[in-house]
């Protein structure tokens, strides 16, 4: 299983609809104490050389390096178009927001109408409540149908602060464009009614939108928290239950069912124009983050620049840096989260493994132990040192962080299959087969359709010359659920492989191969079923091609020896399997 991410928080905080607006990039001073400081240091002496290193800073996605190289060249030409725009951009993507204001001046003299020059102006109008100045340069005309939207939000925002709502709800409802504005033109909408101090007009649009998109959390907690501000807690509660039998349990929608069932005051959602418009940067921010989009970060980071204290902007850029390898910054972004957000607790793991990414591994066990200290009882955490772990090859110390969570356990539900399927594993790895086996069945006994479990299971089985009709039933119904992953696929191929059966094997390993070509030991598979069909210079190919993919040391000495050898007479596993084979296999 992979280790928690940044961006199953991201998806947690649910920005209004990502999939929306998938197709549009193809279309086209207050404390900020999430910002990272500007970067002061460069070694390169020229404009070459600065110019050379930002553009190999910029293909790594090293925005801070890029920043600051691009800067460091401007110095040389300060009046290449080109270096003001990187220069600026990268700034503003790498959130140093000050410097991006700096930058801009010259910038927006060459070009007034620069689109993320122009959004930047107008966040820090709106902050500053320069509602006239932020109609005075809107850019609602741009044929970039992002850009269209985002300036037509924020001119919306700054009629609103302005007290003409009706202005404001006027060009929501009038901007033409894409099926999936309407969702983020309704939503903005009801945020201004409910700013406006009409709950029951804003209540009309946040069901518009939640309509629009049912998948939207954002909007059905809006329109929650409307209902209840109104006296229908009921119907806010319906709406919430609704939503958990798709998404069950979702932090962010207990927390809200949980207060209104108290009878909590609810905050609203924003209390200003600035936080609006931060909203959606946020929203939209998130919707076009493809694999650390550096436009997707200019908006995250604008959105932080409007309200610091926006946990879900905090995630979702959390969430980019993970993306990047940036896993120190990543931290950075998850320390901020609020104590108060449903979010934190999974933002303090996700922290614990982060540090283990960055090799630090001390600082992750550190971390998790004042965890559970604080709660003896957090299978999270408990399972998390697991993992951490088990990655780093400490298998008993793994096993023992498995036994507590599910010590801690008053009843196993389904889905605790996946810590006896971890401890099965630390068990197989010290070689202590009968508890493994023992955890591997409880697992699948509790999800018996569990493709990794089946897989394991079987392919140990056939790795030990036990149970080989019992292996090959599992396997196969692993491949059955799912038929492109190569490890399971192997799997099946290798028990071919063990039960003499070798020219399913090479069908099956081959398939394997096509689908993870560059995994040694399935490519030394399938040389080993080459060898056995009598295919030995295909076999030789395939053995010296997994030892130019870097193999584990003891597995090249393998690889090395058939190399040299080939295969010796047919081993006594294979005669066993044979012999073991069930009459109708």
């Amino acid at each position: 299983m992979q280790k928690p991410s940044a961006r199953l928080l991201a998806r947690l905080a649910q920005p209004l609809s990502r999939a929306a607006v998938a197709t549009v990039l193809l279309a086209s001073t207050a404390v900020q104490p999430v910002h990272a400081a500007a970067p002061t240091e460069s070694t390169a002496t020229s404009l070459a050389g600065n110019y050379l290193s930002a553009r190999t800073a910029l293909y790594d996605q090293d925005y801070n390096s890029a920043a600051l190289f691009f800067e460091n060249a401007l110095r040389y030409d300060p009046q290449n178009f080109y270096l003001q725009d990187r220069a600026f951009t990268m700034a503003l993507a790498s959130g140093h927001t000050d410097q991006a204001i700096a930058l801009s001046k010259d910038l927006l003299q060459g070009d007034p109408e620069h689109f993320l020059g122009s959004l930047l102006t107008t966040s820090e109008n709106l902050r500053a409540k320069n509602y006239a100045s932020v109609l005075e340069g809107e850019g609602t005309t741009s044929s970039n149908p992002l850009a269209r939207l985002t300036f037509t939000l924020a001119e919306a925002w700054a009629n609103a602060g302005k007290g003409d709502k009706t202005t404001a709800i006027k060009l929501l409802e009038d901007l033409n464009g894409p099926s999936w504005y309407k969702l983020f033109t309704l939503y903005n909408a009801g945020l201004i009614e409910e700013l406006s101090g009409h709950p029951a007009a804003a209540a009309k649009e946040f069901s518009k939108a939640y309509k629009a998109d049912p998948g939207s959390l954002r909007a059905l907690l809006a329109l929650s928290r409307n209902l209840t501000a109104s006296g229908q807690q009921k119907q806010a509660l319906e709406k919430l239950a609704a939503y958990e039998e798709v998404v069950p349990a979702h932090p962010l929608a207990v927390q809200m069912r949980d207060q209104i069932t108290a009878g909590a005051v609810l905050e609203p959602t924003i209390t200003s124009p600035a936080e609006g418009m931060a909203d959606a940067l946020f929203s939209l921010g998130s919707a076009i983050n493809r694999d650390g989009e550096e436009l997707s970060a200019a908006y995250l980071h604008l959105s932080s620049y409007l309200n610091p204290k926006l946990d879900e902007t905090i995630i979702a850029l959390a969430d980019l840096y993970e993306q990047l390898g940036d896993y120190a910054r990543s931290i950075e972004f998850l320390q901020q989260v609020s104590m108060a957000s449903p979010l934190k607790h999974e933002t303090e793991i996700l922290i614990a493994t982060h540090y283990n990414a960055l090799d630090k591994l001390e600082q992750a066990k550190d971390h998790l132990s004042t965890l559970i200290k604080a709660n003896p009882k957090d299978v999270d955490a408990h399972t998390t040192l697991g993992n951490i772990l088990r990655s780093r090859a400490k298998f008993n110390e793994a096993e023992a962080a498995y036994t507590r969570a599910l010590d801690i356990k008053a009843e196993e539900g389904k889905d605790d299959w996946v810590l006896h399927y971890f401890r099965g594993i630390s068990r197989e790895q010290q070689k202590n087969w009968p508890k493994a086996e023992e955890d591997l069945r409880a697992a699948l006994k509790l999800n018996p359709k569990q493709p990794m479990v089946l897989n394991y299971l079987g392919y140990s089985l056939v790795d030990r010359g036990m149970s080989f009709d019992e292996a090959l039933d599992m396997i196969k119904t692993a491949v059955s659920l799912r038929p492109t992953d190569g490890y399971i696929v192997d799997s099946l191929g290798w028990v071919y492989y063990r039960l003499g059966r070798f020219d399913e094997a090479v069908k099956e390993l081959e398939r394997a191969v096509s689908l993870r070509p560059h995994d040694p030991l399935i490519n030394e598979h399938l040389g080993d079923a080459y060898w056995q069909v009598g295919r030995k210079l295909d076999a030789r190919f395939k053995w010296n091609h997994a030892r130019d993919l870097d193999p584990e040391p003891q597995d090249l000495t393998r690889i090395l020896g058939k190399i040299e050898r080939g295969l010796q007479p047919e081993s006594s596993q294979v005669k066993q399997a044979k012999q073991e084979m069930p009459e109708d296999s």
